[in-house]
């Protein structure tokens, strides 16, 4: 049996594998499982591209302190804003962001987000990873947030073969059981951060080295 079908029949176990490792979470990851607020998600997010989660985490509480909604940060100063979530990368620049998104959810959509991929991705710098991500998260709604992680993992279990995270996206939409994908990215995310490491992963550990095609 070659490695690709063998980890398509055995996404459950794998699922199920990971959940009962209990790997510890990034304080970031908890933290955006807790938000349950598409609104926070979005924001954290944000904050998040190209930033680690050590520096992302306390970053979002410090902009949590100035407000929780799109009215708070609406009428919000840039500079201030600046001044709170730096240094994630690109802080200038997402504080903009973060601002003027606001302003356009009051305006426009009644200061909620939509519960659109499309519509979401509409905003500047929102794309598919983000917009994903609040569906699952924030909407609690079925949507697979794919990013470095979920991209590197999957393709490495043989369960997919692609070249970028946007190809590994809409494939997992063809194959992963819809049941697995509003919990796949903070699973895999915890995964790739504890053991399943770009360089140097720790095989010799892994809760599903039997079903990865990288080690059969």
């Amino acid at each position: 049996m070659d490695s690709l079908l063998l980890a398509e029949q055995s996404i459950d176990k794998i699922v199920q594998s990971l959940k009962d490792a209990n790997q510890p979470q990034s304080d970031f990851v908890k933290l955006m499982d807790s938000f349950k607020d598409p609104y926070l998600v979005l924001i954290a997010c944000i904050l998040s591209l190209r930033t680690n989660d050590k520096t992302t985490y306390p970053a979002t509480l410090r902009m949590l302190e100035l407000g929780r909604t799109p009215e708070d940060f609406a009428k919000c100063d840039v500079k201030v804003l600046e001044k709170a979530i730096y240094p994630v990368g690109f802080y200038a620049n997402k504080a903009r962001q973060i601002v003027e998104l606001s302003k356009t959810l009051v305006a426009e959509y009644n200061s909620q987000v939509p519960k659109s991929i499309e519509e979401m991705t509409k905003f500047k710098g929102v794309g598919r990873k983000t917009a994903n991500l609040v569906m699952s998260e924030g909407f609690n709604e079925p949507a697979i947030c794919v990013d470095v992680h979920v991209h590197r993992i999957f393709n490495r279990l043989g369960y997919i073969k692609t070249k970028t995270p946007e190809e590994t996206e809409f494939l997992l939409r063809e194959k992963l059981p819809v049941k697995h994908w509003i919990d796949i990215n903070s699973l895999l995310v915890t995964h790739g951060q504890n053991v399943c490491k770009p360089i140097k992963p720790l095989c010799d550990t892994c809760p599903i080295k039997e079903f990865c095609a990288k080690l059969i």
